[in-house]
């Protein structure tokens, strides 16, 4: 992973890697925290659904963004006091404003990584995922496509990583990392 050059460590900041529902974010913020485990960089990794999984959601904020940013303010204080010099966030964010916002919240740099994989491969992940959930795989199949032309057009991302269907977790993880510059290993 990159580290100052001084070699004092790695240079702090977060990492948001979004995209689609299915698009592989969590599965993909975990393998990235292995490889900053590997190399010894204090992290920690946040899944920002789970500081939002609440009911019901207020009038007007349907994901519960308040809450999220209000939780992801006080959970990255707390990894960072306790040491973590990398945040690894896996969540949806469709909006520049929000971006900022997130970016305040976390208390250092940002970079944003979109997964772009291909939409059969995400329908397929998600037929598995909600097997047992038909009204759940209706949602989730419609939000897919409908979330990946929002992102398209948000353009929020500071890079773009196509996930191919063959990719292991690992090589998407290296993808992203060598992406947002968390990686001096060649291709």
């Amino acid at each position: 992973m990159a580290s100052d050059p001084g070699g004092l460590g790695a240079v702090p900041g977060a990492l948001l890697i979004t995209g689609t529902v299915g698009a592989g974010k969590t599965t993909t913020a975990g393998a990235v925290g292995a490889l900053l485990r590997e190399d010894g960089v204090p992290h920690a990794v946040v899944d920002l659904d789970a500081l939002c999984h609440a009911w019901p959601s207020p009038d007007g904020d349907p994901f519960h963004l308040r809450l999220q940013l209000a939780n992801l303010r006080a959970v990255a204080s707390n990894h960072r006091a306790a040491g973590a010099v990398r945040l690894v966030l896996a969540g949806v964010l469709e909006d520049p404003d929000v971006r900022r916002r997130y970016a305040e919240a976390v208390g250092v740099g940002l970079a944003v990584c979109r997964l772009r994989p291909d939409l059969a491969v995400v329908r397929a992940r998600l037929q598995g995922r909600h097997r047992e959930d038909p009204a759940g795989l209706d949602w989730h199949l419609r939000r897919s496509g409908e979330l990946d032309r929002i992102l398209e057009d948000a353009g929020v991302g500071d890079v773009v990583v196509a996930v191919r269907a063959h990719q292991t977790p690992d090589d998407v993880a290296r993808a992203v990392t060598r992406a947002v510059g968390w990686t001096t290993a060649p291709p």
